[in-house]
């Protein structure tokens, strides 16, 4: 396809790659809180990215959504799906990476809902695109918790015929955000959604940024401030795990074999989960569905397809054998 085709234009990071700007939707609740994000009532936008060159015959689309403090720079993550037989489209989700605008809080959202919502969108631009061929959603961290709730909802019409997560985001447990006891946070999100809960550097992505060439102004060494609002709708999400979901799909859930520290000394920043508790992850996995199968990778990182050469290989492996399983 071309890259000026219906909208797609070259893409202004990655060479190789075009990408496609949208106008987001807007979730009916919670109003107070998308308009306190919304700079000078702005609509919020996504981006899609895929690579110009896909598969001549694809035997499916894997859709990409990052976690937080992330955007989609990785394009060996969509080569390893092309060489598996599979088209690629990334979502840069509303206030991140390239979908982020001036006056934008950055990787803000009140609710999961609207994450959800661009998920939707870019699901649909896949199947449009790719019609009658399986989709199958890679969900990073966040990304990985909003995966999880968005295939719930969407167990019916519009479902995905399988999800891959990615380190997801289950529980605050022992994770990179201290948080409020929940009593506390909900009415303190309800009055002041954008007030700061946590903040502090991510030596996790500067150790990344030491590594792979990524924006520092898209994905921050400095971190992302926690906010009220969007810490209140992550534990909202990881509650509604927590009691048990109901996908009906085959589920990849993927993590370290071990979790450590972000801190600056730090002795094996490049070998283990950083960021969150993979004790947590493996407990809380088996609640998202019938079929949910495990992957631990063995000196993975908190990405794990950023992790160094042997269990990123481990890792893409893994994902790509599972693919082959998927079914329309």
């Amino acid at each position: 396809m071309t890259a000026s085709r219906h909208g797609w234009e070259p893409d202004r990071l990655l060479p190789g790659y075009e990408a496609r700007t949208l106008r987001g939707w807007l979730p009916q609740a919670p109003a107070t809180v998308t308009r306190a994000v919304a700079a000078g009532g702005r609509d919020p936008v996504l981006t899609l990215v895929r690579p110009v060159q896909a598969p001549d015959a694809p035997r499916g689309v894997v859709v990409h959504l990052h976690g937080y403090n992330d955007y989609f720079f990785a394009p060996h993550l969509a080569d390893a799906f092309r060489d598996a037989g599979w088209a690629f489209l990334a979502l840069d989700a509303r206030r991140a990476g390239r979908s982020w605008r001036p006056g934008d809080v950055p990787h803000y959202q009140g609710d999961l809902r609207e994450q959800a919502s661009d998920l939707t969108r870019a699901v649909a631009a896949a199947r449009r695109t790719w019609p009658g061929l399986p989709v199958v959603v890679h969900g990073h961290s966040t990304g990985g918790l909003v995966t999880a709730l968005w295939a719930h909802a969407h167990r019916g019409r519009g479902r995905p015929d399988a999800v891959v997560l990615d380190s997801p985001f289950l529980s605050v447990e022992r994770s990179w955000v201290r948080p409020l006891q929940d009593g506390a946070l909900r009415p303190l999100a309800r009055r002041v959604p954008l007030a700061v809960v946590a903040s502090a550097p991510s030596r996790y992505a500067a150790r990344l940024a030491e590594r792979w060439d990524f924006d520092t102004s898209l994905k921050r060494p400095d971190g992302v401030p926690v906010r009220a609002g969007w810490l209140a709708a992550v534990r909202a999400g990881q509650l509604r795990v927590a009691r048990g979901l109901a996908l009906g799909i085959p589920v990849l859930v993927a993590r370290s074999s071990r979790s450590g520290a972000d801190v600056a000394d730090g002795t094996d920043l490049d070998g283990v989960d950083t960021v969150l508790d993979v004790a947590t992850i493996a407990a809380l996995a088996p609640r998202l569905g019938a079929d949910v199968r495990e992957v631990v990778v063995e000196g993975g990182v908190h990405d794990l397809a950023l992790s160094l050469d042997a269990p990123r290989a481990a890792y893409l492996t893994a994902v790509t054998d599972f693919l082959g399983t998927v079914r329309r």
